[in-house]
């Protein structure tokens, strides 16, 4: 299978490439600001699709997009191609689907709230240790109960039950006091007002939608819009953590392969790792090297190298260092840091050449036979097929009209869950303790039967009225007892006082 051409040695005049058989040890692409990045991460995307493997990456500043038209054509880019020996270079687009958690600029991206899971779902909310172990015990009732968790609604809804249950739950799960549940649901409402309200729901992504190859087997290229998304850094890298992890989680083992089955680029891979508890880099190491196996390749792309923290660099087989300027301390560490991550070429120093590259240029090492690295090369990179800037507005309509996954996430669904099941049953309950209202006069003359009950019940009476014949019974009763009553009274005096009887 064909390498992937990444440019020409400038130094040494040799091709650079990348072989398909190792795409899946993982890679990394820095530099400072303007130095070239996303042009390599677009020559990457292209090389990656023409040999039939997907790829998933985020469009940060919104000129990735430009992989989905076929580039200017220029002379310049042209004759550049030509120096560095890319055969048969021509404009050209690649397939390509629009992401977008807003659903704005893209189909629409869900997870349900399950699926996210209480690990990374704390990490969204920002929730300290003891507010992530509530998040637990409300995940872990809810399994319990079959309750489905798939929104914020229904999350919201366990909560109420939490709280309103906060006494059997404390003893039964562990202690869970109304602050935590307080601070959770103030979380969840920062989390809305991000837009977190679209996350969240059906129908959740499917990892076959974005593992896609074409008609002429050329490999999908997944873009997310995410030029708002990275507003919010954490539900950005939350995001695309979830989304790795539930790779990891799904797919089956399939060793080495001639190609890999996906790469993942994760672009401002610093987000990823900024204040992340020492659990959650322990758990992106693990993914990260056992992932390989699973046939995905995962391209972190940052600033700095030492933005990835040392125990996932060590992972990354594939380098592409791009100019930094060492007008900084910080900076300066960072020149020695990348350079002491190459294998050394006799013919080139790497510290000084790393803060005297051009745009365009750049430090590359590739894993080549029985998986050892290259010496550094200094790379002109070769240019795209694709435009390399922004798309307009018909253009990305005309993309998503031709889209594969069409019509299937664009409208929401919300089936019953643990918010709808809670609710019913508090109404219910409601019901159940109402007492029923007493019945009128009215109400009880009114009964059926029209006139002639009304007839039956003026002479036999109702259960709140006498009848007619209730009435005379009682009177003539009274009466006969009158008469009787005062005969045995006369007797009586009449026996005491010798009266006549």
């Amino acid at each position: 299978m064909d390498p992937i051409l990444i440019g020409k040695g400038i130094t040494d005049d040799i091709a650079v490439t990348l072989l398909p058989r190792f795409g899946n040890r993982h890679g990394l692409v820095a530099g400072a600001t303007g130095t070239g990045k996303t042009v390599t991460l677009m020559t990457l995307a292209e090389g990656f699709s023409r040999l039939g493997v997907p790829v998933f990456l985020a469009d940060v500043k919104g000129d990735v997009a430009g992989l989905a038209v076929p580039g200017d054509g220029s002379e310049k880019l042209a004759q550049r191609a030509d120096e560095i020996g890319v055969a048969g270079y021509a404009p050209a687009a690649s397939p390509v689907v629009f992401w977008d958690l807003y659903g704005q600029l893209g189909h629409p991206v869900r997870t349900t709230v399950s699926e996210m899971g209480p690990t990374l779902l704390a990490r969204i909310l920002e929730l300290n240790d003891t507010q992530a172990g509530v998040l637990d015990i409300v995940f872990k009732l809810a399994d319990d109960r079959g309750l489905l968790l798939l929104d914020l609604d229904d999350l919201r809804a366990l909560l109420n039950l939490v709280a309103e249950e906060r006494k059997d739950v404390s003893t039964e799960y562990g202690l869970v006091s109304a602050q935590s549940v307080a601070a959770i649901q103030r979380a969840l409402l920062r989390l809305s007002q991000d837009g977190g309200e679209k996350f969240f729901g059906e129908p959740a992504l499917e990892l076959a939608d974005i593992m896609r190859v074409n008609h002429d087997g050329r490999g999908v290229i997944g873009i997310l819009a995410a030029a708002q998304l990275i507003l919010k850094p954490r539900l950005y890298s939350t995001f695309l953590l979830w989304l790795l992890s539930e790779l990891f989680e799904k797919l089956p083992e399939v060793g080495d392969l001639e190609k890999p089955k996906l790469v993942f680029i994760f672009d401002e891979a610093h987000l990823l790792f900024d204040d992340a508890p020492a659990a959650l880099v322990q758990r992106i190491e693990q993914v990260v090297r056992l992932i390989r196996s699973k046939g995905v390749g995962v391209y972190f792309c940052s600033q700095f190298p030492d933005d990835v923290p040392a125990n996932i660099l060590g992972q990354l087989g594939n380098r592409v260092q791009h100019a930094l300027r060492a007008f900084t301390p910080r900076d300066q560490k960072a020149v020695k840091t990348a350079a002491e991550t190459f294998v050394p070429n006799p013919r080139l120093d790497v510290v000084a050449t790393l803060s005297q590259l051009g745009t365009g240029e750049a430090l590359v090492s590739t894993l080549q036979d029985k998986g050892v690295p290259s010496p550094v090369q200094k790379t002109l990179v070769a240019p795209p097929r694709c435009r390399m800037g922004s798309i307009t507005d018909a253009e990305r309509a005309q993309v998503r009209a031709g889209s594969p996954v069409a019509g299937r996430y664009d409208n929401a669904v919300n089936r019953e869950s643990a918010a709808e099941i809670l609710a019913r049953r508090t109404q219910q309950a409601a019901e159940q303790a109402k007492a029923p209202a007493a019945r009128t006069r009215e109400q009880d003359d009114g009964q059926e039967g029209g006139f002639s009950q009304a007839i039956k019940d003026a002479i036999f009476g109702t259960r709140r009225r006498q009848g007619m014949i209730e009435t005379m019974a009682k009177q003539t009763t009274r009466t006969v007892g009158t008469k009787l009553g005062n005969q045995i009274v006369r007797g009586i005096l009449g026996g005491i006082f010798g009266g006549k009887r």
